[in-house]
């Protein structure tokens, strides 16, 4: 929020003045006023009205409370006293506002300024008394409207109108990977346009918690990386969340942060909802909670645990899970972050065996020395689907990863592990 917009400029008689403030006496009070500034403006008037080499560049600094932008604008013309008129309009926020966005805002009017000043001598030939004028109706509308509609256009004469709009920042998006599930958490069809991208276009339709990135893309027929730069775009406005890919073989634990479902009733009745198949929510009446209540979903959440799929979890407790949707019992609990996927990663040893006998290999042939086979060959050596997935098997690339990328199941993904010697399965 806008504490208070002001303008000043360098007077030649009495240095840094401040000529129009809003609210008024909030940076220079008058002479005889009750009121306390903001801040010192004597203290802070070097930087506002700074030497010429330091204007027409942001600056902004802090006080013991507030945040001061502005962009100081130093024009020279032998029309002006001292050949040289400098001016600066500022906005005060507190100081712990997020200020990127009013950055925007202070350039946009700086250079407005200087523009009208430059064709028109709009700021120095302004009589108006202090906290009077159009200059002061300028900053008394901008701090109104920015502050009530973030936006603001502002008439300035027949030519010339101001438009600033506050566009609000948000933090960087998580990394996107190809076997992410992107989730959508608004209605994509209302806010849909036909002037949009059209890669965004072909790409909504199976956006559905169902499909991977790397899905999305071969079903909607385009290519890779425009689809995953349109999934950033709206998953950096917060339009999507990423799931892993479900499956029955995945396994799932809860975290500490079950508790806050078992204290919360409305949560409780929110995920009952959101898990009962069509068919049961049609006819649950009995209960507002739906056909499965908060208990058990409770009881069916804290079921959970490392090592035991869903697919083992689901045939335990089959006569409770048959009134449910299973993919989404797993996917309310991630998103409300009790629940965490127990990825699979498959690492091998053979890997390094193999770099040293090639090394040694390489070491014989540039001596010239006749060898003979340091090692026989087997059938990850010559087949290269075997080849392709060996680079995977150091650990760090899960199972989702590994099948999107090479474009299998997990059962066959299972059945090529097995051709290795020494490969390892760890969940984490």
């Amino acid at each position: 929020m806008i504490r208070a917009v002001f303008f000043s400029i360098f007077d030649v008689h009495e240095g840094p003045k401040v000529l129009h403030q809003v609210p008024a006496d909030s940076i220079a009070p008058s002479l005889g006023s009750s009121q306390n500034p903001l801040f010192d403006f004597p203290t802070v008037s070097s930087y506002i009205i700074p030497r010429p080499e330091y204007c027409s560049k942001l600056i902004t600094f802090c006080t013991l409370l507030h945040r001061i932008l502005c962009r100081p604008v130093c024009l020279h013309s032998s029309s002006y006293p001292r050949n040289a008129y400098t001016f600066s309009i500022a906005l005060v926020l507190d100081a712990s506002t997020p200020f990127a966005s009013y950055a925007t805002v202070t350039l946009k009017l700086a250079s407005l300024l200087q523009t009208l000043e430059e064709q028109s001598r709009f700021l120095s030939r302004d009589a108006s008394a202090p906290n009077t004028g159009k200059i002061y109706a300028l900053c008394e509308i901008l701090l109104e409207d920015l502050n009530n509609y973030c936006e603001s256009m502002i008439p300035i004469d027949d030519s010339n109108t101001l438009n600033i709009k506050l566009f609000p920042t948000y933090p960087p998006p998580p990394p996107l990977y190809p076997y992410h599930v992107p989730l959508s958490t608004v209605r994509l069809d209302s806010l849909t346009d036909p002037n949009w991208d059209l890669t965004m276009l072909k790409v909504l339709p199976y956006i559905d918690g169902i499909n991977s990135v790397k899905q999305i893309s071969l079903l909607a027929d385009a290519d890779y990386k425009l689809v995953r730069k349109a999934i950033e775009h709206l998953l950096y406005y917060g339009c999507l969340l990423l799931l892993d890919i479900f499956s029955f073989n995945a396994s799932y634990a809860p975290t500490a942060e079950l508790a806050s479902f078992v204290e919360n009733t409305d949560m409780q009745d929110e995920c009952a909802k959101y898990v009962a198949l069509p068919s049961i929510q049609g006819n649950a009446k009995a209960s507002q909670s739906g056909p499965v209540g908060g208990f058990q979903l409770m009881e069916l959440y804290l079921k959970l645990r490392q090592g035991q799929t869903v697919k083992t979890f689901y045939i335990e407790n089959v006569e409770t899970m048959d009134k449910i949707d299973v993919r989404r019992f797993i996917t309310f609990g991630v998103i409300k972050g009790f629940l965490y996927r127990a990825h699979r990663y498959a690492i091998t040893t053979s890997q390094t065996s193999r770099r040293k006998r090639e090394h040694r290999t390489k070491s014989k042939q540039k001596t010239n020395i006749s060898t003979a086979v340091l090692f026989q060959a087997d059938d990850t050596d010559t087949d290269p689907h075997m080849v392709e997935l060996e680079k995977f098997l150091d650990g760090t690339h899960c199972f989702d990863e590994i099948c999107t990328e090479l474009m299998i199941s997990e059962q066959e993904l299972m059945s090529r592990l097995k051709a290795f010697r020494d490969v390892q399965i760890i969940c984490r």
